[in-house]
């Protein structure tokens, strides 16, 4: 197992584009993180993340992937390390809300990580490398 330092927590948009090819560019990147990151062991997610990937890669995207597909992915992605919240983390959640401006959503994002010892997650929703309750946000497109 790494070590938590090496954890890296991965937002929802960042899965989507390695499954949107309507963006090349960022499809590529996408694409190459992730596979660093099943060959690292290093990956980490959220029960959160798991949904809100099956309604975009199903619904929202340009292209939808199959349903069973995406739920094969989400089996897959399922081996990572995954935080499943709780009350408690929704309680904090508020809390890394209202210290940091955030909303509830990225809150969990940052719970979530938090919550696993990660000190990345990669996002393009947060503030590129601000540090959030000790978790560095790093967009891989810039």
């Amino acid at each position: 197992m790494p070590e938590n330092s090496a954890l890296q927590f991965v937002d929802t948009n960042i899965i989507v584009y390695a499954y949107d090819v309507s963006h090349a560019e960022k499809w590529n990147r996408a694409r190459s993180l992730l596979e660093d990151l099943w060959k690292s062991g290093h990956g980490c997610i959220s029960i959160q993340v798991l949904q809100e990937l099956f309604v975009t890669l199903t619904r929202k995207i340009p292209k939808p992937i199959p349903v069973d597909t995406a739920t094969r992915l989400i089996g897959d992605l399922g081996q990572w390390r995954l935080h499943t919240p709780g009350l408690e983390s929704i309680l904090e959640a508020v809390d890394i809300q209202q210290r940091n401006h955030l909303s509830f959503w990225d809150a969990m994002i940052v719970c979530s990580a938090k919550s696993m010892g990660c000190q990345t997650i990669w996002t393009e929703d947060l503030n590129a490398n601000q540090v959030y309750e000790n978790v560095k946000a790093v967009n891989p497109f810039l």
